[in-house]
């Protein structure tokens, strides 16, 4: 087992909401946060009921109606944003901390993915912020036309367990950017890191009211923040389920809404990859964050001719994956989220045998760790596309590895999914890469790499892994509505009615 060797930064025993720049001390129902690697509670999470949720909602509205933040210049807005990314900088050790203890995320991706992600998030929005301009369109009959961007209003931003405050941070900094105030409510499970990123967001500026945070279910709370009439548009990331009951309550009050959903993904090795890079690749694509990411590359769709050295390839570096607890800088595995997560999981082993799959690697629980949520790294090899472990997402350490014989073959199984969300191309083939490319429906696809990022392009899913965008123009778009503004240059002749 591997030995925690991380500092440790004090952890608040009890986690309220966070309205108009300070915690909240009212009475509610309390949840359990537990640190995954031993299943000890180490806080309590109050949830928000209704009328707290009403009051964060209420305090937005008044910091947007006011223009306490969106009536500040370009610059100003810039500078705090700029401000909090430092704060994100300076207070990085601490914030993967909290965000290990309560997600089981391990050390070595928080220090040096997703915390340096949730400061990029700030720099890249306020350096965009500076990069736009209004549209101005000149007409022959004496008129110009004046194209505006305005913020919205309230944004109701809901974050996901799987990485709560990287991706919390992207939907902050995309609405307030562009003038919005928001309220924000994370998971449950996760709440520790985005609640003491409300305190630098202060410290940096922010003014309070801006940012507020509510905690809870996604029944309750949840419910109440999408269903609030005052709340402008949504952003979800998340479960498709819990997706669809959002579009029918935010529906109800015709709420723009941006979805970021799950996906079940095909990795494609073609028999022309430089294999030993495609192993590296699909390794980082499914067990990295523990496997518990929505653009994991889940189904590994290998040709033939190469299927035999990728599969002892795959599975032999799975087996030597070091799993221990994710305060350890060595680990590359930690535990899954939370108990329930891991039994799911832990259940596709018997489903996999049920429809076939030959077990390849793993398939059980880490007894030396209990009673952390400690899953094995596993690899199944499926007969075909439609055993349950290829349509449905897992999201945990464990692939499914697919086998194909022609390119027709492999786009047609990688299309056959609900899901829509990335793909990823393996080969050293420019027409294969090509070709590949036009034919796969996903909302991006990954050549030769796994997981890199430009904020500057859309991110999103088509089909059941949801539908917006969001990432530079795309996040302004969304954050911001278009207005239109008719300005004559000369008076105009304007008829003379009831004359």
């Amino acid at each position: 087992m591997n030995q925690p060797t991380q500092a440790e930064f004090p952890i608040r025993e009890q986690v309220s909401s966070f309205i108009e720049g300070r915690y909240t001390r009212t009475a509610g129902h309390e949840l359990p946060v537990i640190f995954p690697g031993d299943a000890r509670r180490i806080s309590t999470l109050v949830e928000a009921s209704a009328d707290e949720v009403d009051a964060a909602v209420r305090s937005a509205r008044a910091a947007f109606d006011d223009g306490r933040w969106r009536g500040l210049p370009v610059e100003a807005r810039q500078a705090v944003m700029r401000k909090v990314a430092d704060l994100v900088d300076k207070h990085r050790d601490e914030l993967a901390y909290l965000e290990c203890m309560n997600s089981g995320i391990p050390m070595r991706h928080l220090q040096k993915g997703q915390i340096p992600r949730t400061a990029y998030n700030f720099r890249f929005f306020a350096e965009f912020l500076g990069q736009h301009a209004e549209k101005l369109h000149g007409q022959t009959d004496g008129y110009l036309t004046l194209v505006l961007r305005e913020p919205v209003g309230v944004a109701a931003l809901i974050g996901p367990w799987n990485a709560p405050l990287a991706l919390t941070s992207m939907k902050i900094a995309g609405a307030i950017a562009f003038g919005n105030s928001c309220v924000c409510k994370p998971s449950e499970v996760t709440p520790l890191a985005v609640a003491r990123f409300m305190e630098l967001l202060i410290e940096a500026g922010v003014p309070p009211g801006v940012v507020n945070l509510v905690n809870g279910r996604g029944g309750v709370t949840g419910e109440a923040l999408v269903a609030h009439p005052q709340v402008d548009l949504v952003s979800f990331t998340g479960g498709t389920q819990t997706a669809r009951r959002i579009s029918a309550s935010a529906g109800e009050g015709l709420k723009p809404l941006s979805l970021e959903l799950g996906g079940k993904s095909a990795n494609i090795v073609f028999e022309s990859a430089d294999l030993e890079r495609a192993v590296d690749g699909a390794l980082v694509g499914i067990f990295s964050n523990n496997g518990q990411q929505c653009l994991a590359g889940s189904r590994i769709l290998v040709q033939r001719p190469v299927l035999d050295r990728f599969v002892d390839a795959f599975a032999q570096r799975a087996r030597r994956l070091r799993i221990g607890s994710p305060l350890d800088p060595a680990t590359e595995i930690g535990p899954l989220a939370f108990q329930a997560h891991r039994q799911r999981v832990a259940g596709y082993v018997d489903i996999a045998r049920a429809d076939g799959a030959q077990l390849l690697c793993g398939g059980a629980t880490v007894e030396a760790l209990e009673p952390g949520f400690y899953f094995q790294p596993t690899a199944v090899l499926a007969r075909d596309n439609t055993a349950r472990v290829c349509r449905e997402e897992i999201f945990g350490p464990f692939a499914t590895i697919v086998p194909f014989d022609t390119q027709d073959e492999a786009c047609a199984i990688a299309n056959d999914s609900e899901f829509g969300l990335v793909s990823y191309v393996w080969s050293d083939h420019q027409p294969t890469v090509m070709r590949a490319l036009s034919e796969i429906r996903a909302g991006m696809v990954w050549v030769n790499t796994p997981m890199t990022r430009d904020l500057r392009a859309p991110f999103g899913g088509i089909k059941a892994s949801g539908y917006g965008r969001e990432g530079g123009e795309s996040s302004m778009k969304f954050y911001t509505f278009e207005k239109t503004v008719m300005l004559p240059t000369v008076p105009p002749s304007i008829p003379r009615m009831g004359i």
